[in-house]
């Protein structure tokens, strides 16, 4: 075999492009960006910088970090485009750098610590596994399914639940922009954790009543105004349970945002609960990501895998949801674009009986 031949081959004659190797070792060690954000979540980095640049040694002393591994973390991150250095050793905040930091109105600090989290570390190494059996790789290394994990762990409940607070703050007004509560006299917003959608409801339409329905750990923190005593108390409930047993019967509007992601079966309880439940005619919302329609591709599709691992679960198709809805005796109805976000919403109904 000459030259030649050795190139049609594919053999060590051929030269691969230097910005080819380049991705793939970027690729390869992206769990180092990872730890990277995780390490300055949690050392605060961003808070301590403020509106102003800061030398990395000012910085370590507010926040008792040695100065020159700092400055190294902070030169990493500024690869990315988390922080610019401006002189020398002297850093400032990016666009990407301000979600790092607690006080911003679209924080994603605890969304980026649950990305993170200890527990995470050991489940993607499982990947393969996973992939082979379809299982999720948690229970068998932690023992406990992930929300049974949650309940045994303080410290993970309250990244969980503060990341997830987080990310219904932001899209909260553009989800409600987009619901339609003509006739709607009370809406269940299920799953709906410490309750910013339902809150941002009942300011928009003071003629709608609703009841924020989530597991008693995470009901238990729910915002100050819907719990009694609170300016929206008059017309919220708060109701603990677990809507793949039962949802509280007799709503106009069945809500989930960012639930329905578990394995098939659960899924389908949950949303065969809505359908015992709920009263003919009644209308349910799915918001979330769909993996065929969505902006963020390669987020979609790492969340779609991390359920997997998680707790067996996954991101959905348009036509995978539409089979689900019409398994648990549910009739879709549409999917529409959530403005402003990455969200769609996936509207159904429950039929007349018999129907």
């Amino acid at each position: 075999m000459n030259d030649n031949d050795d190139r049609a081959a594919g053999g060590k004659a051929d030269v691969v492009p230097a910005a080819t190797a380049s991705r793939m070792r970027e690729l390869g060690i992206s769990l180092a960006f990872a730890a990277q954000m995780r390490a300055a979540a949690r050392l605060g980095i961003a808070d301590a910088l403020g509106d102003q640049p800061r030398p990395a040694a000012e910085l370590a002393a507010a926040i008792d970090a040695d100065p020159d591994t700092l400055d190294r973390l902070l030169r990493a991150l500024t690869s990315h485009g988390v922080f610019v250095e401006t002189a020398p050793g002297h850093y400032a905040h990016t666009d990407l750098s301000q979600l790092l930091r607690e006080d911003h109105p679209a924080s994603l600090k605890y969304l980026m610590l649950w990305f993170t989290a200890p527990w995470t570390w050991q489940v993607w190494p499982r990947l393969d596994e996973a992939v082979r059996t379809g299982k999720p790789a948690f229970t068998e290394i932690y023992g406990a399914d992930f929300f049974a994990y949650l309940r045994s762990d303080p410290e993970s409940a309250e990244v969980f639940h503060r990341a997830m607070t987080e990310a219904s703050r932001i899209s909260s007004d553009r989800v409600v922009d987009v619901l339609d509560v003509t006739d709607v006299r009370t809406v269940v917003d299920v799953g709906g954790g410490q309750g910013h959608l339902v809150a941002t409801l009942l300011r928009r339409y003071p003629q709608v009543r609703a009841v924020l329905y989530d597991l008693a750990t995470v009901v238990a923190g729910a915002l100050a105004e819907i719990r009694e005593g609170g300016e929206l108390a008059d017309r919220c409930q708060v109701v603990a349970g677990d809507c793949r047993v039962d949802v509280p019967a007799g709503a106009d509007l069945y809500l989930f945002k960012n639930v329905l992601e578990w394995d098939d079966e659960s899924t389908l309880a949950a949303l065969r609960a809505v359908r015992r439940c709920g009263q003919p005619g009644g209308r349910v919302v799915l918001v979330q990501n769909l993996v065929e329609d969505t902006p963020e591709l390669t987020v979609t599709t790492a969340m779609d895998l991390f359920m997997l691992l998680n707790v067996g679960g996954k991101k959905h198709t348009r036509r995978g949801l539409a089979r689900l809805l019409e398994a648990a005796g549910l009739r879709p109805d549409g999917v529409e674009p959530v403005p402003g976000t990455t969200l769609r919403a996936v509207t159904a109904h429950i039929p007349a009986v018999g129907a």
